[in-house]
């Protein structure tokens, strides 16, 4: 079996909401594998936004550890986080996040550049990336010349600028027609056949489908997991 990248140890996450406590979370126990590709599903309210901001680092848990490639994060301040964040995690999300006013390589670029790559390196990496999603030809257009699933793509690319083992996906096909997201589900296919673990939020039961794993969250828990 292939190690463990994230693991996650009795989590549990409570918000407060006006004058009560909401159990987004509860002792939730569960460890993803290096290579995997598993889809997050439940219904709205189930835990898993809560969950893949966890393990985005975007929040702590209220108890438990969780690790990601060995490292405990749960206890990280701020800017830990904000260092594992850029250069461990890939980010891809529903409604792209691409700076309007850049073109495709400098949203490309963006992360590279708060690691501190020089110009020609990230303008180097930024076009092998739009080739691998096949955008060569749109680098110096900007998000709103492209169609949707252009812009998906471009985030695809931008989320493996830093090269990153843990990409994140939250609903990546949602604001896409069928046919479109069909394109982005063979890129991100692609690269979990590469080597890289997804961990992909969808609402579609066909897209999960494709994953080759998945569990489902109902009230803060892991109620089931497939295969």
């Amino acid at each position: 079996m292939s190690r463990p990248v994230v693991e996650l140890q009795a989590v549990s996450k409570q918000y407060s909401v006006g004058d009560q406590w909401v159990q987004a979370l509860s002792e939730v126990s569960y460890s993803f594998y290096a290579g995997s590709f598993c889809a997050i599903q439940g219904q709205s309210g189930s835990g898993k936004s809560t969950l893949l901001h966890l393990l985005g680092c975007l929040d702590r848990p209220t108890s438990g550890r969780y690790l990601l490639n060995g490292q405990d994060v749960s206890q990280m301040d701020d800017h830990q986080l904000s260092a594992v964040r850029l250069s461990q995690i890939g980010f891809i999300f529903q409604s792209f996040h691409l700076i309007p006013q850049l073109t495709v390589r400098q949203n490309i670029q963006l992360p590279l550049t708060y690691l501190g790559w020089s110009s020609e390196q990230a303008e180097a990496r930024a076009q092998e990336l739009g080739a691998l999603v096949d955008l060569a030809s749109r680098m110096d257009h900007r998000p709103l010349q492209l169609s949707g699933g252009q812009q998906q793509r471009v985030a695809i690319a931008r989320a493996l600028a830093n090269d990153p083992e843990l990409i994140l996906a939250d609903e990546p096909t949602g604001n896409l027609d069928s046919a479109t997201g069909k394109q982005v589900m063979d890129v991100l296919l692609q690269l979990n056949q590469a080597g890289k673990t997804i961990l992909m939020v969808t609402h579609t039961p066909e897209i999960a489908a494709q994953a080759s794993s998945a569990i489902h969250m109902l009230d803060g828990v892991i109620d089931r997991e497939s295969p």
